[in-house]
């Protein structure tokens, strides 16, 4: 269930009443604590004992040490399988919050409230939880869907610009690979706002949660959700291990700016529609310098990515704007290709 949350927050209350939840967690970082709590508080009404739980904001702690906390706060507030965690955050708190719940006592119910326009259009969407291991992004997880969706768009008046623009990258990539009219509404927006925005969001929930119903274990076609995600979380993993964050979107965009090249070097999109669909994600997102990582270890980084199979490095490639192929593998001849292609763009 995804739902808009409405005046009051009627509707989340409603809903809280019914599951008759025996205990309530909410987990903050200390941005949502600040800035998002104090619209959620006023408005919770409930019978049930609850606890705000707070943990330290960014992906640096998104990692089996924070888990653990969480798991220990649970055992000690005696937490059982009819408690219900409320994840008000971003991405981080999505990921991290859906995994604990999935896995204390084999799982307890959880629904996500997100607070940031990447977690309302992707990471709190899906069931897919998880954790940073090793500088691997999501590299240990569960698939555990949320009981509940309740996003509300005024949150996303508490953003940094750079966090916004990190989720609107997930956009363009649902109308890259689902949905033409959704890419050419975006990619044609003057400037990243909430209120130029505000229009897309519900679409791009709906072309999420469409593909993942279609497939929720990513057997297949759930794996174009992918686009932009295979070179894009190598990258960003590379700076995470040197402890230099790059916001997920930016990694994103450069991914589907590699991977949009991939598709035209396999001739699955002429070089029109390939310039068109660059050119527009260049105008919205910064070039990231990536001349100090050796194209090997990118190509290292991504053999570990999850949805590899047989010693495979699987892509999903458009095959035309709103349309997406997945399984495509491809030799480390051409990735370099990509690689390189990204690394000179600056200069073409």
């Amino acid at each position: 269930m995804i739902k808009e949350l409405d005046k009051d927050f009627t509707n989340l209350n409603e809903y809280i009443s019914q599951i008759n939840p025996s205990k309530i967690f909410i987990l903050v970082d200390e941005n949502t604590h600040n800035h998002c709590l104090p619209i959620l508080l006023p408005n919770l009404e409930t019978d049930a004992p609850f606890e705000v739980i707070e943990i330290e904001a960014g992906e640096e702690n998104k990692n089996i040490e924070t888990a653990t906390q969480l798991w220990e706060i649970f055992s000690e507030m005696e937490a059982d399988r009819k408690s219900l965690l409320i994840n008000l955050g971003g991405g981080v708190i999505t990921d991290l919050g859906g995994f604990v719940a999935s896995t204390y006592k084999r799982g307890f119910k959880f629904i996500n409230v997100p607070t940031t326009l990447l977690s309302m259009c992707d990471a709190s969407i899906g069931g897919k939880t998880g954790i940073d291991h090793q500088y691997l992004k999501n590299i240990i997880g569960t698939f555990a869907l949320p009981e509940a969706i309740f996003f509300y768009p005024k949150f996303l008046e508490t953003l940094k610009f750079e966090e916004l623009r990190s989720g609107f990258a997930e956009m363009l990539k649902h109308g890259l690979i689902a949905d033409s009219n959704h890419w050419n509404g975006l990619s044609s927006l003057f400037k990243i706002t909430p209120e130029d925005i505000a229009p897309f969001i519900n679409r791009s929930m709906e072309i999420k949660n469409e593909v993942v119903t279609k497939d929720f274990k990513e057997e297949n076609v759930r794996k174009i959700l992918n686009f932009g995600h295979t070179i894009g979380h190598a990258v960003e993993s590379l700076f995470l291990k040197k402890g230099d964050l790059i916001p997920h979107g930016e990694a994103v965009a450069l991914g589907m700016i590699c991977e949009t090249h991939l598709a035209l070097l396999c001739g699955l999109i002429d070089v029109e529609v390939s310039s068109a669909i660059i050119s527009k994600i260049q105008r919205f997102f910064p070039y990231i310098d990536i001349s100090e990582f050796k194209n090997g270890a990118i190509i290292d980084l991504m053999f570990n990515d999850k949805k590899n199979q047989d010693g495979n490095i699987n892509f999903s490639l458009i095959n035309g704007i709103g349309s997406c192929l997945f399984d495509q593998k491809l030799s480390a001849e051409q990735i370099i290709l990509a690689l390189d292609f990204y690394k000179n763009i600056n200069s073409n």
